[in-house]
């Protein structure tokens, strides 16, 4: 069985007395982008800042590659890369300098130092920018070189606080490009509390909320966290709208001549049953779409229930 690039076991942390997270428990044991999702204050950084060894927890275990954390920090640390929301960027440094710096920083090789900022450069296509100063890069490119710096050393796991925070809409298309193509080669932890940023780029979330974890699963498994309970159908002869109310269907709403939503009960049988009449009746169905629930309600139902509508 292969180990998990990382794994958390009841994490816990308090500042002086009050709890920031308690009982965290996940794991990352794949190639590709997770998202560690929650609202301001929900413990996302604290749970991020001890992984990366930045924070010592109060109380649990993080292994990283199989090494735990407390044991053995440095040899933990080899296999992270880190972007904090704001990088740790030094304007004065050429983009060469910087992250010859920082592989300097990450232990790498002397040897190999030129190899891996080439390496890095090219991934995060900053190679042309390698003479310039950094504080003359845009704020996209700036954002680049600090991926680049996560990266330098090859690490088998990154960690990207909020990094599309402050660029506009074409650097955050670009951005969230790169992230994808680093995500091929290596597991990437991604914080945010943007729920477009999340179905962008993830493809599974740990949402802590309250300094409690309140889903760990796959983005299909988040969108259908709460059943659908709206119905789009498209009809070419359609009736009235009160014929389209029966048991299981509390509303509709006409949206154009043709199509209405039925808002429904959830009943699996519903979907059925619209379809059924449809033909009965003549009705001439052309569309039927069970619609997903928002992942602005899917948040919001979660975020209610850390704050005290029962755990999962």
């Amino acid at each position: 069985m292969e180990k998990s690039v990382v794994r958390v076991e009841n994490l816990s942390h308090r500042y002086n007395v009050q709890w920031a997270i308690r009982d965290i428990n996940f794991e990352i044991d794949q190639r590709g982008v997770v998202g560690l999702l929650g609202s301001n204050g929900a413990g996302k950084s604290t749970t991020m800042n001890i992984i990366c060894g930045v924070l010592k927890q109060t109380q649990g275990e993080v292994y990283v590659d199989g090494i735990n954390f407390r044991e053995n920090p440095v040899e933990a640390k080899r296999n992270i890369g880190f972007l904090p929301q704001k990088p740790p960027l030094y304007m004065d440094f050429t983009v060469d300098e910087y992250l010859t710096y920082c592989a300097d920083l990450r232990m790498v090789d002397k040897m190999d130092v030129k190899k891996a900022v080439d390496e890095a450069k090219a991934r995060c296509g900053i190679s042309h920018f390698s003479s310039r100063l950094v504080r003359n890069l845009s704020g996209g490119y700036q954002q680049r070189v600090g991926i680049a710096q996560a990266i330098v050393h090859n690490p088998k796991f990154v960690v990207l606080d909020e990094p599309t925070n402050g660029l506009d809409p074409n650097q955050i298309v670009e951005v969230r490009h790169l992230i994808k193509e680093i995500a091929e080669e290596r597991s990437v932890l991604l914080s945010t509390h943007i729920l477009s940023e999340v179905q962008a780029t993830c493809e599974e979330i740990k949402m802590i909320e309250q300094g409690q974890l309140v889903f760990s699963g796959t983005l299909d498994q988040f969108d259908n966290y709460i059943q659908p309970n709206t119905i789009m159908v498209t009809l070419a002869n359609p009736p009235a709208e009160a014929s389209l109310i029966w048991e299981g269907v509390s509303n509709v709403e006409r949206v154009t001549d043709h199509r209405f939503r039925l808002r429904y009960d959830g009943c699996r049988e519903t979907a059925r049953r619209v379809a059924e009449q449809s033909v009965n009746r003549g009705w001439g169905l052309e569309e039927l779409v069970v619609e997903k629930s928002s992942m602005d309600e899917v948040f919001a139902k979660l975020s209610g229930k850390a704050n005290g509508e029962g755990k999962r």
